[in-house]
């Protein structure tokens, strides 16, 4: 076992000498050092009897007083092996060396325990040569060392802040990490508290945290702190914060320990996720919020709705008038936009006046200008946003504008490489002005919100040209027949949509009228077109006296030459006052239902032909007397077809319907729609009715024949 050897000074007036017969009066020492570190001492005489024995040693080696004083410690203390290198390390002492050197020591148990020792000169009581001993146990020395270390590294080398304060929450100790982290050197820490060395992250809270955990006894983990500090001045951080008490062996408290980790970064990554998370959400909602119709005013709102006040504090959304009407070519007209929907922050300020249908003229030169011109969207500043604002009454308007605008961005409607309009975005001074992703985000809706918009403008187009076009070929008064009552109605599904349904009347030579009512496959412009084309068609043959089946012969062709999508239902039918009946001829269409005079309804039950367009030309003709007092009711297939009922059930209820023909043609009619037509209707509705009217003249001569046409 090494042995180092050096001469050693020892104080050793505290310790009192101890008869074997008084054990209770053993040595002890309760200071910093032994709680953290046991020192056991003893003392022996010149014959190397125990006379002093310390409660130190009596904790790490087991032995009570009264087992050790007044005994040999070589018989006791010192393991069999060990008795000649005691002896002689006795003998060196009273010479008056001072030994150093790791030892064994024999427990009370017997196992041994490895300690550092300290063997110093000392007299006896009787003032002879004796020796001091002091020993601390090898592995408390290595775990002390270890720990020591570890706290020094910790403390110099970790880049958590980390200070120690004592119960009055001054700063005891700091590393450098903190220090860094406060802008506050470790030295102008020493002594102070939080409040003193940075005052503007909240102190005040801090310390009433620490507080808590000193009088509690528990730790406060992850408390969070922002704020600025002289490091960094100009921008907010954020820290993680947990405080812990620090206590000695026996449980005093003496202070706290104090960790810090500067999770700015990762707070900032986790806000950014989080906005980047609800960009996604509202670019999802916008798809299905924006175009829900076809209606662009309801459009324009629905992009408002999207707007504000999740993304913006007002929206307004504005279009070209030349493009919401490209008929008129009037110089007046350029630069001017129509606000088509707006919300701001505040109904009751000035800007309630921004209300929709508003024109405003776009000024010359101005930023609007040059974002529409260029199609690019634009940050707009203060000196800009009272450009939006041309009417000379609005000064009001203006002034509250500038004065609570934050920021602004224009950002051009651009739907199929044309520039529609604009949408202005702003928020106030009390929100964070809108960043980079902001923009991004603005303008990906305004993208979207675009096309839709266009749709809507094309479609309103579209069934604006179509009604025009039906009114033009539908709406024409009947004409007024000798012999004949009647009246017609077309309902269109809904009033923004158009089809191809039709009912027209004709008169021909010798009193006799034309009935005709039909139905083209689609909706919209183009089967209002073929409409169009069937209905002139159908006046054409029949002046050039055109037998039914011929008839339909003939618009079987017109409709194949349209198109092989093309496909179109048709009724013909020729009514004659001589012969006091009709002639129809159907192609795929509903049969026509007849009343008799007393009541009854019949449909007609011949061939029902083929439709139109499909090169068929299968088409009959029937027969059927039309006495006064009965009546001919032609129709188009909504009128029966429905969702919640089958053509049967429908035919039913148009027979129930039209009982009771001691009414007007007109009462019948709105009993027939009101009793048939779902709410809403569901598809497009067109409705003939004919009744012959009483005899008031002889009839012709005979030898007068109807033109029917031989059978098909």
């Amino acid at each position: 076992m090494p042995i180092r050897v050096r001469s050693f000074a020892l104080d050793t007036r505290q310790w009192a000498s101890q008869a074997p017969s008084e054990p209770q009066r053993a040595v002890g020492y309760a200071g910093v050092l032994r709680e953290l570190l046991p020192i056991a001492l003893w003392r022996e005489d010149t014959q190397g009897r125990v006379v002093e024995w310390s409660l130190a040693a009596q904790d790490l080696l087991g032995y009570l007083p009264g087992e050790v004083l007044g005994r040999p410690a070589s018989h006791t203390l010192v393991p069999d092996g060990n008795r000649d290198l005691a002896d002689e390390l006795t003998r060196r002492v009273h010479a008056g060396e001072t030994v150093v050197g790791t030892l064994s020591v024999r427990h009370r148990d017997g196992h041994p325990v490895t300690m550092e020792m300290w063997i110093v000169p000392a007299t006896d009581p009787a003032g002879r040569a004796g020796t001091l001993l002091i020993a601390v146990e090898t592995s408390e020395v290595l775990r002390m060392r270890d720990s020591l270390a570890a706290l020094e590294s910790l403390f110099t080398q970790s880049p958590i802040g980390l200070a120690t304060l004592g119960p009055d929450l001054r700063f005891l100790r700091v590393n450098e990490a903190l220090a860094r982290m406060n802008g506050v050197s470790a030295a102008d820490h020493m002594g102070r508290r939080l409040t003193e060395v940075v005052p503007g992250v909240n102190a005040t809270a801090l310390e009433e945290m620490m507080q808590r955990a000193l009088d509690r006894g528990t730790p406060v983990i992850d408390a969070r702190r922002t704020g600025r500090t002289p490091a960094d001045p100009d921008r907010d951080h954020t820290w993680s914060c947990s405080y812990a008490p620090l206590r000695d062996g026996s449980g005093r408290t003496l202070g706290l320990i104090a960790s810090l980790i500067d999770i700015t970064e990762g707070q900032q990554a986790l806000v950014d996720a989080e906005r980047a998370r609800q960009r996604f959400a509202l670019l999802a909602e916008a798809g299905t919020r924006i175009g829900t119709t076809l209606d662009l005013r309801q459009t324009a709102q629905e992009i408002v709705q999207v707007l504000v006040p999740r993304l913006a504090d007002s929206a307004d959304v504005q279009m070209l008038e030349e493009v919401l009407d490209p008929d008129d070519t009037g110089s007046a007209r350029q630069g001017l936009v129509r606000r088509l929907a707006a919300a701001f922050p505040d109904p009751t300020a000035p800007t309630a006046k921004l209300v929709p249908g508003m024109t405003l003229q776009v000024p010359v030169g101005s930023v609007y200008e040059r974002v529409i011109a260029e199609g690019r969207p634009m940050n707009l500043t203060h000196a800009d946003v009272p450009q939006l604002i041309t009417d000379p009454r609005a000064g009001r308007l203006r002034d509250y504008l500038v004065a609570s605008v934050g920021s602004a961005r224009l950002i051009p409607l651009v739907a199929r490489g044309t520039v529609l309009g604009g949408v202005v975005v702003t928020r106030l001074r009390t929100r964070e002005p809108f960043d980079e992703q902001d923009c991004v985000l603005l303008d990906e809706l305004a993208g979207r919100a675009a096309l839709n918009i266009d749709n809507a403008r094309m479609y309103t187009a579209q069934r604006e040209a179509a009604l025009t076009l039906q009114r033009s070929l539908t709406n024409s008064a009947l004409p007024d027949v000798a012999d004949l009552e009647l009246t017609g109605r077309y309902l269109p599904a809904s009033e923004h949509d158009v089809g191809g349904d039709w009912f027209d009347v004709i008169t021909l030579p010798e009193g006799r009228t034309g009935l005709v009512i039909g139905d083209v496959m689609g909706h919209g412009v183009h089967a209002a077109a073929v409409m169009g084309q069937l209905r002139t068609s159908v006046r054409t043959l029949a002046r050039h006296g055109v037998p039914p089946v011929e008839m339909l012969r003939s618009l079987d062709a017109v409709v194949a030459e349209l198109g092989e999508d093309e496909m179109a239902t048709c009724v013909y039918a020729v009514h004659d006052p001589a012969t006091g009946g009709c002639v129809v001829a159907r192609a795929g269409h509903p049969p026509p239902a007849v009343v008799t005079p007393d009541g009854g309804v019949t449909f007609l039950h011949g061939p029902e032909g083929t439709p139109l367009g499909t090169g068929g030309g299968d088409f009959h003709v029937e027969e059927v007397p039309l006495p006064p007092g009965s009546l001919l009711a032609l129709y188009t297939d909504g009128l029966i077809e429905a969702r919640d009922r089958d053509l049967d059930e429908g035919m039913r209820r148009l027979a129930e319907a039209l009982h009771h023909l001691d009414r007007p043609l007109e009462e019948i009619s709105d009993t027939v729609l009101q009793q048939l037509l779902p709410c809403p209707a569901q598809d497009d509705v067109a409705v003939l009715l004919a009744r012959p009217k009483p005899r008031t003249a002889p009839p012709d001569p005979p030898g007068r024949q109807a033109p029917a046409g031989p059978p098909g």
